[in-house]
């Protein structure tokens, strides 16, 4: 039996042509800096996102680590959505490796979110850690996959800057923002310091993610990267992938085509609430109500050959993606509705 599987765009396989291109990379000791399909990603990717310098890491959450460490000093503060992928999932590493605070704030990631942040800062007073970073998340996977519009971003921006912070951009599905948005990413990366994007997501890549900002950010980290024990050595064989991959952008619209040609046929199941409003990319969240768990719902869809995420006890979520055609969500849609009705 085929399983669909909707986890997550990262459980997609590299196409052939990104096979082959790894198989050909030219490599280098990246270490040393001289691996040149490295450095070549490195240059696309900073040129793309319109920032001076770019880095190359293996996973979206050491480059996220990498640049709160970047931007700060122990004892410090960084303001961020509560339901945030930096403060859920990623094992409270700012404490762990930086001494770091997290604040969560509730709806930071939402139109609400200039006010939030107002809110959130507190005086100077000796009793309190000095704010030094602002976190921001786009598109917002907790929040369903939701676009944060570039005016909403140019206004937090802005208030942090009147405070002399930093601004760092999760922005792991970025290009799923900018596709969603019909503009180009540099609407929305403008408005961050530093920005992470995945390559391994939506993009296709088998692995690797790209940390972006000035020339002199880059460079220092550089040295937490090695400290993390992300010192590439022929890396430029998954560089090249990653190359592969940002020729991939545009076709990020099939994806959100399926997640609301999904939402729409669900949203007519008494047994599921699907909110259409917040289906703008690749990613679909329902309630499931009344008879199953969430749990048991996912149970069920497997069993029929149909995977997808447990978010809470009554939440799972879909995630469309390059590995999953329009056929197989037509296929999704009718083995959920058998299930409801047999």
């Amino acid at each position: 039996m085929r399983i669909i599987d909707l986890r997550s765009d990262t459980v997609t396989v590299p196409t052939k042509e990104m096979r082959l291109a790894m198989a050909e990379a030219e490599v280098g000791d990246d270490v040393y800096g001289e691996d040149p399909t490295v450095n070549r990603l490195q240059e696309v990717a900073a040129e793309l996102v319109g920032k001076e310098a770019a880095l190359f890491l293996p996973s979206g959450t050491m480059a996220n680590q990498v640049a709160i460490l970047t931007h700060t000093e122990r004892g410090q503060e960084v303001i961020l959505d509560e339901e945030s992928h930096i403060y859920y999932y990623e094992v409270g590493s700012p404490a762990m490796l930086g001494g770091v605070q997290l604040k969560p704030v509730a709806g930071l990631l939402s139109e609400r979110g200039p006010e939030v942040l107002r809110q959130a800062f507190r005086p100077p007073d000796i009793h309190f850690p000095p704010t030094s970073l602002v976190c921001l998340e786009n598109t917002f996977n907790r929040g369903g996959g939701v676009v944060i519009s570039q005016g909403i971003m140019k206004e937090i921006y802005e208030l942090a800057k009147d405070r002399n912070l930093t601004v760092h951009l999760d922005g792991a599905r970025i290009f799923n923002a900018s596709v969603a948005a019909g503009c180009n990413v540099r609407e929305f990366t403008r408005f961050c310091d530093s920005v992470m994007f995945s390559l391994s997501k939506g993009l296709g890549a088998p692995v690797g993610s790209i940390l972006a900002g000035s020339r002199d950010f880059i460079e220092r980290a550089k040295r937490y990267r090695k400290a993390l024990g992300g010192g590439w050595r022929q890396a430029g064989i998954l560089a090249a992938a990653g190359l592969v991959a940002l020729q991939n952008i545009s076709r990020l619209a099939e994806d959100h085509a399926n997640a609301r040609r999904l939402a729409e046929e669900l949203v007519g199941l008494p047994q599921l609430l699907v909110d259409l409003s917040k289906v703008q990319t690749n990613i679909v969240v329902v309630e499931v109500k009344g008879q199953w768990t969430a749990a048991e719902f996912a149970q069920k869809l497997y069993f029929k050959g149909v995977r997808c995420s447990v978010m809470g006890p009554n939440t799972v979520r879909f995630v469309t993606h390059k590995d999953v055609s329009r056929e197989d969500i037509e296929l999704v849609i009718s083995i959920v509705k058998q299930i409801f009705v047999p």
